[in-house]
């Protein structure tokens, strides 16, 4: 029965983001139709009844109520749509950016949680002393360093001062003929400074949560037996204190997806990755409801899920919660 309340419940909540996702782009100022008749726009329509015939062709002159079942009908065909502006599927745009969105939040997920874990563990076990101090203040104060201003600056340091790296893009464009490593390496490449500036604000929430669960273990039973018994320090902090405080991170870890997402949309910006948070930002700008749709829907019910599976793993690892 708590098992079906569960689905019950992740269902629901995947309705309500689905009717959300379908909103809130026709809650912003201004429509589609205002952006591709704007005379700064590409997209320039001239012409008489250019704007009815645009909204009939788009649908968006219908009622609202017949938008969202039309909206709904299309998500159960699996068809998202077709982008107002670039008039590409949207799923296809989708398929083409996601991968590179996963490869970017994956890695710096991966790099927040092991630094933060690693560094909480060295801290709460030396708690009050001068390792202790110093990664307190250090982390904390990266953490309040604005994102686009540290990606900024490592873009001018690494990419045009030093010439390091690469300063746009996801990979090197044409690069048709390289061999798999040569490949790899270009994209490790452009992937690192995203990864790195986006890791950097969620280090401190992983590195604060596993300090304080060590801070908990230090007096437990267990480790004072251990002494006893004559384990060494490393033994009894890895093995035994640091493994019982790492429960807690798995749920952040979930909660962390959301912060990924983000300011991953803010990274993606700053160091032109066309991924799904560019996406995002440039089908906003044009009011791109079929796009706007079709993204914030991917990110949702990602996050939705990620967060579903986690507590599932967090109800097997600890008895307790079951």
């Amino acid at each position: 029965m708590p098992r079906l309340r569960r689905v019950g419940g992740f269902l629901a909540t995947i309705l309500a983001l689905t009717t959300l996702n379908f909103l809130l782009p026709r809650l912003m100022p201004g429509d589609p139709i205002d952006a591709l008749l704007a005379q700064s726009s590409s997209n320039f329509t001239l012409g008489a009844g250019g704007r009815e015939a645009l909204e009939e062709y788009y649908e968006l002159d219908r009622p609202l109520v017949e938008q969202y079942g039309s909206y709904l009908a299309g998500l159960a065909r699996g068809d998202l749509g077709r982008s107002i502006s670039s008039h590409v599927p949207v799923a296809e745009e989708l398929q083409r950016r996601l991968p590179w969105t996963l490869l970017l939040i994956g890695t710096s997920l991966l790099l927040s949680t092991v630094i933060g874990v690693l560094a909480g563990v060295q801290s709460g076990w030396r708690r009050g002393r001068r390792l202790d101090r110093a990664l307190l203040t250090t982390l904390l104060s990266v953490r309040e360093f604005p994102t686009f201003l540290l990606g900024s600056l490592l873009l001018l340091l690494f990419a045009v001062k030093l010439d390091w790296l690469p300063l746009a893009g996801q990979q090197t464009a044409f690069l048709t003929d390289a061999g798999i490593v040569e490949r790899v390496v270009d994209i490790g490449r452009h992937l690192l400074l995203p990864a790195l500036v986006l890791a950097v604000g969620l280090t401190a929430g992983s590195y604060l949560l596993m300090r304080a669960s060590m801070v908990n273990e230090l007096g437990a039973d267990y480790l004072l037996l251990g002494r006893a018994k004559g384990l060494r320090e490393r033994r009894l902090k890895y093995r035994y204190a640091a493994r019982n405080a790492l429960l807690p991170v798995v749920s952040l870890t979930s909660l962390q997806l959301g912060f990924a997402v983000t300011g991953d949309v803010l990274i993606e910006r700053v160091f032109s990755y066309r991924g799904i948070g560019s996406l995002i930002f440039e089908s906003i700008g044009s009011r791109d409801y079929p796009a706007v749709q079709g993204a914030f829907l991917v990110v949702s019910v990602s996050v939705v899920t990620v967060n579903a599976l986690a507590d599932t793993l967090y109800r097997r690892i600890d008895p307790r919660t079951r």
